[in-house]
């Protein structure tokens, strides 16, 4: 028993120094004090107390002399780790060091400071951003019918085009000075969230001119003379943008374009100049079929040494109008059905001067730096938002369906296995939407978020793709029969595009997420690597001791507090958020120690174990949506009412997070490591499960009854103010069904009762009538929500002329427009 005391003391007192990352000296002396307390009062043997005292002695010298220090084991390991850097190209080397860093890094430390999170100013809309959306937005979202639009005129209305030029829809990040809005990024992400989920050709429309394109790199790079002239015309809507930068061989890959520029004189406006010749062949390009002005990425040359002493100068940049000579656009692609004016687009021999570069010819060759730079910000915005707009349209439809929609003579809202359903459908609502608005709050704080914009862009469009299928499950053949009472196939089309384009999902999260968090958020794996690069040994040393310090901390963190199940971990709040608070500054700690000893294990070949990367991502992933959501539930006023919500998002995340921790230490490739490991973030096994369901339920009750926490989960939900809209017929009927709950309730007591035979509702509304159960007016208003659930729950069928085109079929209010012309956008 004497013997085990002392171990606890030992690997207590050990724990404790880690812990608190003691510096060398210190822990020198403490492990000293230490061994001379254990000699004098334990009762071990003299031979193990012998074998302590050298290998301490020994140890505490080497350590703490600094020429036996360096020269056995700072210079072999500055050489080791020298050795084993991967190869890093240019364009990776940009990639990496594009954007800033914030609450990502403190994810990373292991010991994240919360204050740092909570005291972040929650997003806001100005009085005039909201008078914007309540009247701007909505009166563009009421102009628009998507099915007009999807199958009808592949294109928005001509009126619709005009509205969105005259009211700066294609100006919201151009300053008021150019004449644009000059709005905030969580204004720009609330308008576009509102119009995808009206339509998300709309969407789609408006995103891309307010994203990487000519307004957002000339407003970062371009001369002072290139913005003056065309952010005015941008704003305007006279110039209608695009950006090409997408080829037949170049995809995710983008930085081995193909396309070339080559500097040379010729002719331009009948005078010799030095200028560039294009040549390029894109495709996938949003905007591209309409677009006046286009932006271009390009390889560029100077074989002739006509402007410098470098010929290959790399990734350029710049402006073209598109009546330039040898310009080939205006044809089409069909994204998924989802027709908003995206095509491909080539030049053949385009001469254009130098100026035209983004930034001059100064900006040469720089264009690489700008576009990451730029798509930092750009995918933190648009896709993001437009997947938070079509989930809040499904999760609210979800709701008042399973509400209204009766089967086996109860709601379908009843059955265990729609609430299940549900729940997912909330919860990924709840957990996309904090992950928005948490993102675009760094960037109106000055941040360019890369990792954090790179989660965004994947886990809110994955979480789109599971709820759109998860909300076509629930409502059946509803979901399934195409036509203007569809309100959720378009979408459903539609979500591969947001899968898929600004860095496609698979390629983000196995090669970016970690892959760039690693080197960015870490606290010292990038300033390692500049002492490396600049052969500085002193620096080195310094940060490879305070890595190793790091290390030992975070093991010692990630131990203790998976042996006391996180309860002593430090929480900035008391209310019932607090444990999650104190499990995420756990996992916190287990990851930063994995992630640590996966690098140092692998070295160089990690690039190559994508695998292992993506799983590692997955982990800095869900710990950044599990914040989202904790500064959510803060910034929002700590609603009771969410709190199932909030609860359900964060059991999901910390359940997903500790099946990839297991998964990840099973793939290691070291099984001496991967078991440490184990027993160091997971001493009494894998910790969280999945939500309850009880949980499931709590959560489908929000979304089938009007009411605070279902408004706040919609957020800026827009309903026509037509009646026959589909969402607002069935927004209304859910009114009406929560309003008559107590009647519909008595009725169907009546019915089970066998006081009369139950059947449709009409029928059983006469039957109870009849019955003197129900009064004359209490049968009216019944008839009448019948009547909306009939209408709300009805689909569309089709003549054969009207499907194959030869007749009309303009659903409840459309009224059918000319084909689109190309021409009619430039007017």
């Amino acid at each position: 028993m004497s013997t085990l005391l002392w171990l606890i003391c030992w690997l207590g007192g050990l724990i404790a120094l880690a812990f608190m990352r003691a510096q060398l000296l210190t822990t020198t002396i403490a492990i000293g004090a230490g061994l001379f307390l254990t000699t004098l009062f334990s009762h071990l043997h003299w031979f193990w107390l012998l074998l302590f005292w050298v290998a301490y002695a020994g140890c505490a010298f080497f350590l703490n002399h600094p020429e036996y220090r360096r020269r056995y084991l700072i210079n072999p390991a500055f050489d080791g780790m020298k050795n084993t850097l991967p190869s890093m190209s240019d364009t990776e080397r940009v990639a990496l060091e594009a954007g800033t860093v914030g609450w990502d890094a403190e994810l990373f430390a292991g010991n994240p400071q919360w204050e740092k999170l909570l005291t972040m100013p929650a997003p806001r809309l100005s009085e005039e951003e909201q008078s914007f959306m309540e009247n701007q937005v909505n009166h563009l979202c009421e102009m628009i019918n998507d099915w007009e639009v999807t199958h009808c005129q592949f294109d928005l209305p001509e009126n619709a085009w005009q509205y969105i030029k005259d009211e700066g829809f294609f100006a919201l990040i151009i300053p008021k000075k150019y004449g644009g809005k000059g709005f905030s990024a969580f204004a720009h992400s609330e308008i576009l969230a509102k119009l995808a989920g009206r339509s998300l050709t709309l969407a789609s429309t408006v995103a891309v001119p307010n994203s990487l394109g000519p307004a957002e790199l000339l407003l970062h790079y371009g001369t002072q003379e290139q913005r003056d002239y065309y952010l005015p015309r941008l704003a305007r809507g006279e110039e209608i943008p695009c950006f090409a930068l997408t080829g037949p061989d170049a995809g995710s890959d983008a930085g081995s374009i193909p396309d070339t520029g080559i500097i040379c004189k010729e002719l331009f406006d009948g005078k010799e100049i030095i200028g560039i010749k294009l040549n390029w062949n894109k495709r996938y390009i949003t905007l591209a079929p309409i677009a006046t002005l286009l932006g271009l990425a390009f390889k560029l040359y100077d074989p002739d040494l006509l402007i410098g002493d470098k010929k290959e100068l790399g990734i350029t940049c710049a402006l073209i109008p598109t009546t330039t000579p040898g310009i080939t656009i205006g044809r089409r692609h069909l994204p998924v059905s989802i027709p908003f004016q995206n095509g491909p687009t080539q030049g053949k021999d385009v001469f254009i001067p130098l100026d035209w570069i983004i930034g001059g010819p100064a900006m040469a060759g720089h264009g690489w730096r700008m576009l990451v730079e730029c798509l930092s910000t750009g995918r933190a915005i648009s896709l993001p938002s437009s997947s938070v707009g079509g989930a809040r349209v499904a999760t609210l439809a979800a709701g008042a369906y399973c509400r209204i929609r009766r089967q086996f003579k109860t709601s379908l809202s009843s059955f265990e296995g729609i609430q299940e359903v549900l729940a997912r459908i909330g919860g990924y609502t709840y957990i996309s939407e904090a992950v928005r608005c948490l993102t675009v709050a760094m960037i109106d704080a000055g941040e360019k978020p890369s990792v954090p914009g790179a989660i965004s862009k994947y886990h809110v469009t994955e979480l789109g793709r599971k709820i759109a299928n998860d909300v076509m499950d629930v409502h059946g053949g509803k979901g399934i029969m195409m036509g203007p009472n569809n309100y959720l196939a378009s979408a459903y089309q539609g979500v591969p595009i947001g899968i898929t384009v600004e860095g496609a999902n698979i390629l983000t999260r196995s090669m970016i997420i970690f892959g760039q968090g690693a080197v960015r958020c870490h606290p010292y794996i990038l300033k390692e690597m500049q002492a490396l690069n600049h052969d500085n040994m002193q620096d080195f040393e310094h940060y490879l001791g305070e890595h190793v310090s790091y290390t030992l901390s975070n093991a010692a963190r990630a131990f203790f507090h998976g042996l006391t199940l996180a309860k002593f971990a430090p929480s900035p709040v008391l209310n019932a958020t607090k444990g999650y608070f104190q499990e995420l500054t756990r996992a916190s700690a287990a990851f930063a120690l994995v992630s640590d000893v996966t690098m140092a294990l692998l070295g160089g070949k990690l690039k190559f174990k994508e695998s292992l990367s993506a799983r590692l991502g997955d982990l800095l992933s869900m710990m950044y949506l599990m914040s989202a959501v904790l500064k959510r539930y803060q910034d929002q006023g700590q609603n009771e009412t969410d709190i199932p919500l909030v609860q359900w998002s964060l059991d999901y995340c910390l359940a997903n997070y500790w099946h990839t921790m297991n998964e990840l230490l099973k793939n290691l490739p070291n099984k001496a490591v991967s078991i440490t490991l184990r027993v160091l973030v997971m001493p009494l096994g894998q910790p969280k499960h999945w939500p309850s369901d009880k949980q499931n339920k709590d959560i489908t009750e929000i979304l089938t009854k009007t009411g605070e926490a279902r408004n706040r989960l919609g957020g800026n939900f827009f309903v026509s103010s037509r009646k026959e809209d589909p969402i607002a017929t069935l927004e209304l009927a859910l009114q009406e069904t929560t309003r008559l709950g107590p009647l519909l309730k008595r009725l169907y007591e009546a019915a089970k009762s066998s006081e009369f035979v139950q059947g449709p509702l009409r029928l059983t509304i006469e039957a109870a009538l009849n019955a003197k159960i129900i009064t004359e007016r209490e049968a009216e208003e019944l008839y009448e929500v019948d009547k909306l659930v009939q209408s709300a729950i009805a689909v569309d069928d089709f003549s054969y002329d009207e499907l194959t085109g030869r007749q009309h079929h303009p659903g409840a209010y459309a009224k059918q427009e000319d084909p689109a012309k190309r021409n009619r956008h430039l007017n």
